[in-house]
């Protein structure tokens, strides 16, 4: 029987001859090569410079942003007077900084140095994701910490003597999460990982992570996806931002007056802890400076891509990008170095768990604790439920415990 004219082609080879016994038929000079990834490091030229710039300046980031929110975490946890529900926000938000710092930075400085995602695919959506629940997370959360400020605000005889049981902070920071990962959902449909040819022999291709609809999608999430893309730009500027900042500074200006009327009236009859809650009026401001001055890059990155991007090259976009994605982990890295700089609780309870490493330290703090308890040491714990009631606050006292 004759072959095909196709098929004996194939057997022959485009020259006519066959392939004999023992040979491998695959080109030798192009597939059989082995892909190379792009070593950052070597040779050193201007590039390789940046490399090692991004590397230390990522170990600092990493190093920083781990310890630090590691150990709000494990203030909150550990010690009973600060299991308020303000804590418990910022613990939250220091859990969603860790994972941001722990799982994200790794993946985009190797897709920074080497031009390909670690992951591929899974990377590619993930990281966009993650990155987005933060910031909702991070949104929600500073006007959880607005409201509970003004409530203690305008609540001034009572707010201190109210505990908020267990069930009620789950239900506020289940909202949170809930809606912080609904509303990033998004991101995982509009990823795309897309190859690119370098143009160097043997080198593998970059990729890079776009925003690209597949129309494999079925026709309901199609829609929804192309309805997102449109209105991505104006939703990501009004809810990631102008959210958190116009709230924050309505709230705040609402704070400051009553704690200034409550000062003035000597209403709770210790001003030491109206200016602790003054204080922590002001950490939620500078949170919220810091929020709002990491997040104009990415804001701009989306502008540009949207109405700019034919007029401006790809390395000027890649930059961009990369400076909007490091102002994301530095404010996840500078968050808690702001809580125990502005808000004196953070910082002596950070203060005295690190001194819990050295028996002789813990010794000189305990004893420094029992020489001023009934005038320093409780008003401190200004975000205690307890706080105004020394007589609870020596009952519970031993049950926290040093992290």
């Amino acid at each position: 029987m004759i072959a095909p004219p196709g098929r004996a082609l194939a057997q022959n080879g485009s020259s006519g001859e066959g392939v004999h016994e023992g040979e491998d038929p695959r080109p030798r000079n192009s597939t059989n090569r082995r892909l190379r990834l792009k070593n950052p490091f070597y040779p050193l030229t201007q590039e390789s410079y940046g490399a090692y710039a991004v590397m230390c300046l990522s170990v600092v980031i990493f190093g920083t942003g781990i310890i630090g929110n590691l150990a709000v975490m494990c203030i909150v946890c550990h010690n009973y007077y600060m299991r308020s529900i303000s804590n418990s926000l910022l613990a939250n938000l220091a859990f969603w900084d860790f994972l941001i710092i722990f799982f994200c930075l790794p993946l985009v400085i190797f897709h920074e140095l080497t031009k390909k995602w670690l992951l591929e695919d899974f990377s590619c959506k993930i990281v966009p994701y993650i990155e987005v629940a933060s910031l909702g997370v991070t949104t929600f959360t500073l006007c959880a910490l607005c409201i509970d400020r003004f409530r203690a605000a305008t609540n001034v005889q009572m707010y201190y003597e109210m505990i908020e049981n267990c069930s009620s902070t789950t239900a506020k920071l289940a909202v949170i999460w809930v809606g912080a990962l609904l509303l990033a959902l998004p991101e995982v449909v509009l990823r795309q990982l897309s190859k690119e040819d370098v143009g160097f022999s043997g080198r593998a291709p970059a990729e890079r992570c776009v925003i690209k609809i597949s129309p494999d999608l079925p026709d309901t999430i199609y829609v929804l996806a192309l309805t997102y893309d449109g209105a991505r730009l104006w939703w990501y500027f009004g809810c990631y931002f102008c959210l958190p900042t116009l709230f924050t500074i309505t709230c705040s200006l609402v704070t400051a007056r009553k704690i200034r009327q409550a000062e003035k009236a000597c209403t709770r009859g210790n001003k030491r802890q109206i200016q602790l809650e003054s204080q922590m009026n002001c950490t939620v401001v500078a949170l919220t400076i810091l929020y709002g001055f990491c997040i104009i890059p990415e804001n701009i990155y989306n502008i540009v891509t949207a109405y700019m991007a034919t007029g401006v090259s790809q390395q000027t976009m890649d930059l961009l990008h990369i400076i909007s994605q490091f102002l994301l982990f530095f404010k996840s890295c500078v968050t808690p170095v702001i809580l125990f700089c502005l808000c004196r609780p953070f910082s002596r309870a950070f203060l005295e768990c690190c001194c819990c490493c050295c028996e002789e330290c813990a010794h000189k703090s305990s004893a420094a604790a029992s020489d001023d308890n009934d005038n320093e040491y409780t008003t401190e714990l200004e975000l205690s439920p307890f706080s105004t009631i020394r007589r609870e606050m020596s009952t519970f006292a031993s049950v926290g415990t040093h992290c």
